[in-house]
């Protein structure tokens, strides 16, 4: 999808964004805190819009990627539903609390792109690991797995707003990680809450 040199300036041009918010990052200022010419960015992207579009598709693409090696490697859907939440927790804690709104305001393709990806992929992998984890017992077998999955990503919703739960009144990291446990322990069955303790004191 990208060459070598392209996933070098995705990944690098995000972390100034994350850092600094999108709007208050000109092009100029990236070329400078990546070291490269102007000229370098407009070779493979044709304007700041191209670049943040080509940054949410590589970061979903990796989403996408990660989440089916936890659940693959998960001990089961508990497990799989702790891990995918760390994973998502340490990539999104540092990010600067402007970034999502000025996804949604100046940069519509890319927000966009990550909402039908929330809203396709990531409901539909909390929609299988609910129904993997009533298989296996470890959630309550009463559930209807496709209205939580999407109770689940609105809830999910809620950190991004920068009203619910606004910085810095609120440690990202922390809220994510109550916001999860609370969530697993509604599914949980009684031998889910017996695993959630034991994987929690690990």
């Amino acid at each position: 999808m990208f060459d070598e040199k392209q996933l070098e300036i995705i990944e690098k041009a995000s972390e100034v964004f994350m850092r600094f918010g999108i709007r208050s990052v000109t092009m100029d200022d990236l070329a400078k805190e990546l070291g490269v010419s102007k000229k370098t960015f407009y070779k493979y992207f044709e304007d700041k819009d191209a670049l943040i579009r080509s940054i949410i598709i590589s970061k979903t693409e990796i989403d996408k990627q990660l989440c089916v090696i936890a659940s693959k490697q998960a001990e089961n859907a508990i497990d799989a539903m702790i891990r995918i939440n760390e994973f998502s927790s340490s990539m999104l804690q540092n990010v600067h609390s402007s970034v999502f709104y000025d996804l949604q305001k100046y940069h519509r393709e890319a927000w966009g792109i990550m909402e039908n990806h929330k809203n396709v992929f990531v409901a539909g992998e909390i929609e299988a690991n609910i129904r993997r984890g009533i298989e296996e017992g470890v959630y309550r077998d009463n559930i209807d797995a496709n209205i939580i999955s999407k109770a689940y990503v609105k809830t999910i919703d809620a950190l991004f707003d920068g009203e619910t739960f606004p910085a810095p009144d609120y440690n990202f990291n922390h809220v994510f990680t109550e916001i999860v446990r609370f969530q697993i322990r509604g599914l949980a069955s009684e031998k889910g809450l017996e695993y959630l303790k034991k994987r929690l004191n690990q």
